[in-house]
């Protein structure tokens, strides 16, 4: 795994926790992993057969990395994209089922204003399941009437939780 400071990779009890969750939500899955650092995320989500993974890291040597995971694993499905999120989302045409956001600590505003974006842009499918992550001395908002948290939960200094956008009746 690539040691880069502030790198902060998913805790394995979170992601496993939290794919137990999505266990029927991940095949055949337009999955973002918005903040993409070690991979962990998007990885595992291509290893559970999701249709399509993008994991945009704004770092150069963290998406070098990314692209050499992916081709070591054959893993086919996934896409990985050098840029900001944000500018990302600005300038995408895709909609998702599925999107991880776990920015960096440091950069708690990063949670929102990707959220705004996606649903601004009409980026989400109807039906959307989001994972946010955050840590537990900070707050987290859904500030949309059409985004409800689904589930939640703590593991030692991390919160997280799935948010789910409309729903699908």
């Amino acid at each position: 795994m690539l040691d880069k400071e502030g790198l902060r990779p998913t805790p394995d009890r979170v992601r496993e926790t939290l794919f137990n969750w999505l266990n029927m939500d991940v095949p055949g899955a337009r999955v973002l992993d918005c903040f993409a650092g070690a991979g962990g995320l998007g990885l595992e989500a291509a290893s559970r057969e999701a249709k399509q993974v993008t994991m945009v890291d704004n770092d150069r040597v963290i998406t070098s990395n990314l692209l050499g995971l992916c081709e070591r694993l054959e893993a086919d499905n996934t896409r990985v994209v050098t840029a900001d999120v944000l500018a990302f989302l600005k300038t995408s045409n895709e909609s998702y089922d599925l999107v991880f956001i776990d920015p960096p600590y440091d950069l708690p505003e990063l949670r929102s204003e990707v959220l705004a974006e996606l649903i601004d842009r009409k980026m989400l499918n109807a039906g959307a399941l989001i994972f946010i992550e955050w840590p537990v001395e900070q707050e987290m908002q859904l500030n949309h009437a059409d985004l409800i948290w689904v589930k939640q939960k703590t593991a030692g200094r991390v919160s997280y939780a799935i948010a789910q956008w409309g729903r699908t009746g």
